[in-house]
């Protein structure tokens, strides 16, 4: 009934197969564990090796990046009902995948995201801006993530029917970090596909370092820059979208808007890589960096 999907990249996976396979052993109906190794360095290929070989698991030779990795799995799974996972997962309740078997029981080919959570005891100050954003920013009740549904959409957690899914795969010129997940909850909502959001969240076991963090939101800018044109800049997409809807209607403003960034960039960098968190200045950060991209690609 359910193939648990799961792309690895420089993780360790033991705890979470472990406890899925616990997990599956209990179900009253088939389930399978498919790991797909994007590359991984040889350390954490060898880390996950013993755990992995008992699974169908698949290393490749190649890098292919988030969306690719996640339409591979088409050509593994067994079982109509795909469940999708972040390798950084961590399973917090007994009853998670019996979760989502009941809710396939009584809605049968629903696409369902059950959510993320972050741990409530705040991290390291190096860690601080990818918990704070995720707190505030991600980490929201199901009936928050009801209201708007397709916008909502994660990829950490999510179950979606295999017929639908060869249909509607994740667009792989996105090889980059970032929003293959906006791209896709949008191309659902384009073609009237609904998602059931269900109080089934996983636990974020992965931290980014400040540093890093704002680095992989640089690069998810590049990403959201690439989509627009591939959508050629489709105003129902810019609306979805928090920080393209922002940049266009500042539009005007656009270049008073780079010349203050551009003179406290530094500053507003220094504060974030620290961890003296405002999520204010992190978007003001977003919008400025997008305004110096759009120009530069254009």
């Amino acid at each position: 009934m359910i193939s648990i999907c799961i792309p690895i990249y420089n993780f360790n996976v033991i705890n979470l197969v472990n406890e899925l396979s616990n997990q599956a052993s209990q179900l009253e109906v088939p389930s399978e564990i498919i790991l797909i190794d994007d590359c991984s360095k040889n350390d954490f290929k060898k880390i996950n090796e013993n755990v992995c070989k008992k699974k169908v698991y698949i290393q490749l030779e190649k890098n292919i990046g988030r969306a690719a990795i996640r339409n591979r799995f088409l050509e593994y799974a067994n079982y109509q009902n795909l469940l999708f996972l972040d390798c950084d997962a961590i399973i917090n309740s007994p009853n998670f995948l019996s979760n989502y078997v009941e809710e396939l029981k009584q809605h049968p080919n629903q696409l369902i995201c059950g959510g993320r959570i972050y741990p409530k005891t705040p991290p390291k100050q190096d860690e601080m801006l990818r918990w704070k954003y995720g707190i505030l920013k991600e980490s929201k009740p199901v009936e928050i993530r009801s209201q708007h549904p397709n916008k909502s959409f994660m990829t950490n957690n999510f179950v979606i029917n295999k017929a639908v899914f060869e249909v509607l795969k994740f667009d792989e010129r996105l090889i980059g970090y970032g929003h293959e997940d906006t791209l896709f909850g949008f191309e659902l909502k384009k073609r009237n596909i609904s998602i059931k959001h269900i109080d089934n969240p996983v636990l974020n076991g992965d931290l980014e370092s400040n540093e890093t963090y704002l680095a992989e939101t640089e690069k998810a800018i590049d990403n959201l820059i690439r989509i627009l044109k591939f959508t050629n800049h489709d105003k129902g997409f810019i609306q979805d979208v928090e920080l393209l809807r922002v940049y266009y209607k500042f539009y005007s403003l656009k270049t008073i808007v780079k010349a203050v960034f551009i003179m406290s960039k530094s500053l507003i960098k220094y504060s974030l890589t620290k961890g003296y968190i405002n999520l204010y200045l992190f978007d003001f950060y977003k919008l400025g960096t997008l305004a110096i991209k759009m120009d530069a690609k254009s």
